[in-house]
């Protein structure tokens, strides 16, 4: 009865370990394309570079959440 509790108990903390990674990387990846327009409206002509670097760090963030996601799932028995 314990252990059942338990596991229900575990399982509910991965889903919300989970949820929070997916909200914390749609947060930052908001900021980030936020801070990006922002750049490019006050320097137009570092647009390109403004927008690799916004790619690539929007990039690396998803797959921080994926992973953070990746791991929840795992330890879910």
């Amino acid at each position: 009865m314990i252990s059942l509790l338990l596991d229900g108990i575990a399982a509910m903390g991965c889903g919300i370990g989970a949820g929070l990674a997916v909200i914390g990387a749609g947060i930052g990846i908001g900021l980030i394309g936020g801070h990006a327009m922002e750049g490019i409206a006050r320097q137009p002509e570092a647009s390109g570079n403004i927008m690799t670097n916004m790619i690539l760090t929007s990039a690396f963030v998803e797959g921080c959440a994926l992973f953070a996601i990746a791991a929840c799932a795992f330890l879910i028995k």
